[in-house]
């Protein structure tokens, strides 16, 4: 079904109007210098794509960053001068997405070899840009037809190089689609990447569908590698308007299928459409009612996908029974990277279930297991295989899993073994102190890539988080330690205060820390609370990280 999700009648009316009491543009130079460090920062950092695309050096990456800014700013400059009455914001908005882009393009070229030369022309960067055609900057609005007319003009210049469009953030109408179809017709054999994610917002159900199949029409046969839907409330209906777009994709390497709608139906209907993943890298279901039948069609399509590095089904009302079905299909997916499952409903079956595949991803690099009710037996089995596998692991969230003491030893080996480990979430537990100091000794040893921590709301006292503060505190770049929603006391929060006096901002808020708050077992009374807290702080030093099997 196609909700009319939002409702765009007063935006398109008020779309002339402008604020004239901030300017945004232009940026100042001070800022322009900022954006040019932070790309350098970027295309310098170990990351997936530079695993695979290879590392560039800083010299080569400044150079790089220095044209992509400029090249960004002529971009977003000239969208400024056509519109002078504007606040600016529409240009910022097409200056950071200009430079992501092309930063994007520059990490997958690669470092420079010897034979190569100097670093890209301003002439090269220009080239670059022109293969991508975007509408999605500024407001998000109804288009009409004469505006497609104007804005799609360059579509239709002769010999062209746009291999990849965006026309997300704005929404087609019959008439609007009319302009765009043939257009479009006439780019098919030269497009690769194709986003139409929130193009038909606002629209009643049948002219939604209208739009769609005419697009899906106008695009079919195309040899797409990226293919974005996401943020159209598809439903059933919707997959099938696309269908025959999606009927003639064989070599998709990205599938983007975020908060659509997709439900049991629509699920089966992907699948029955596309005729082949083997190519596909990125496969992205977040936020959608798949449910468990849902699920277990998904994991077909996931079964049939050997490349899949980056695996995304969160927050889609998944049981346990779809939970297994998906865990048994990832088993196939010897090349993930990157796996996110948060927010469903797995359980532990279905966390065991994982347990058995996570052992094939000698690649693994990011993990999303947060709020899946993964209890104690989940969590450890899921830490024992993590532990044994995934040595490049730099990120792993198992926040609001019921977590307890119980199970803190085993992920303290887990984390102690992750010594590539950059961020680290366990919100929402019940580890206490003693799974503080547990998992505060495993990242004592190394972790000198660790930036940031969390532990809120997991019932810790002075001891856990007085030590947690001095073992993060010593890490040369972290950045955040989140420990807010405890029960830590006023002498406490003054102590850990005082570990970060010299990086203030590294600690979290403590605004939700209850200093008088008690555990389940409420161990400690008013007036021994202190003593109890220090002779605690003492047993627990000495507590060890068991290892496992």
């Amino acid at each position: 079904m196609l909700p009319g999700s939002f409702d765009m009648d007063s935006t398109a009316q008020n779309f002339q109007q402008r604020k004239m009491s901030i300017k945004l543009w232009p940026p100042s130079q001070s800022t322009r210098l900022m954006l040019v460090e932070r790309m350098t920062k970027n295309l310098t950092t170990p990351s997936i794509l530079s695993r695979k695309y290879g590392l560039l050096m800083r010299e080569e990456a400044e150079e790089y960053a220095k044209e992509i800014e400029d090249a960004a700013f002529a971009t977003a400059n000239q969208h400024y001068e056509k519109e002078p009455d504007g606040d600016g914001s529409s240009a910022v908005q097409l200056y950071a997405k200009e430079s992501s882009k092309l930063m994007l393009e520059i990490l997958k070229r690669g470092p420079k070899t010897k034979e190569d030369g100097e670093v890209m022309t301003a002439e090269q960067t220009t080239s670059l840009r022109e293969t991508v055609f975007d509408i999605s900057g500024g407001r998000r609005a109804f288009i009409e037809a004469e505006e497609a007319e104007e804005l799609l003009k360059p579509l239709k210049e002769p010999g062209n190089s746009y291999n990849r469009i965006c026309f997300s953030n704005r929404s087609f109408g019959i008439d609007a689609a009319c302009v765009t179809e043939p257009i479009l017709s006439s780019l098919k054999d030269q497009l690769t990447e194709v986003d139409l994610s929130d193009f038909i917002a606002g629209r009643p159900e049948a002219e939604a569908l209208d739009v769609m199949n005419m697009f899906s029409s106008a695009l079919e046969g195309c040899v797409l590698k990226y293919l974005n839907l996401s943020n159209n409330a598809l439903g059933e209906k919707g997959v099938r308007a696309f269908g025959a777009l999606l009927k003639s994709q064989n070599n998709l390497e990205e599938l983007y299928l975020m908060n659509d709608g997709i439900s049991e139906e629509a699920a089966r209907a992907v699948c029955e459409l596309i005729p082949s993943t083997e190519k596909l890298r990125i496969l992205q279901f977040h936020n959608n009612m798949t449910g468990d039948e849902g699920a277990i069609a998904i994991s077909q399509m996931v079964k049939l996908s050997p490349a899949l590095e980056d695996f995304r089904c969160s927050s889609t009302r998944v049981d346990s029974e779809g939970g297994v079905a998906l865990a048994k299909a990832l088993g196939t997916c010897t090349r993930l990277k990157k796996l996110d499952l948060r927010d469903n409903m797995f359980g532990v079956e279905a966390g065991v279930a994982l347990s058995k595949a996570l052992p094939g991803f000698k690649d693994l690099t990011e993990v999303y297991l947060s709020y899946l009710n993964l209890e104690d037996e989940g969590a450890k089995a899921i830490a024992n295989a993590l532990k044994e596998s995934t040595p490049s692991l730099e990120v792993l969230e198992m926040a609001g899993n019921d977590i307890t003491v119980e199970a803190a030893s085993t992920l303290a080996a887990c984390i102690a073994a992750k010594q590539c480990l950059a961020k680290l979430s366990l919100a929402e537990n019940e580890l206490k102190d003693e799974g503080a100091i547990l998992i505060s000794k495993a990242l004592g040893e190394g972790h000198s890539q660790l930036t940031e921590v969390d532990l809120s709301t997991n019932s810790i006292r002075r001891a856990g988080a007085r030590f947690l503060a001095q073992t993060v505190a010593s890490k040369p770049g972290f950045k955040l330690l989140n420990i807010n929603g405890n029960f830590i006391s006023d002498e406490g929060i003054d102590e850990v205060k005082d570990i970060f006096k010299n990086c203030p901002d590294v600690l979290g808020p403590l605004d939700e820390n209850d200093p008088e708050g008690e555990d389940n077992d409420g161990e400690a009374d008013e007036e021994g609370a202190a003593d109890n807290e220090d002779e605690l702080e003492s047993k627990l030093k000495g507590l060890d990280i068991k290892h496992e099997e």
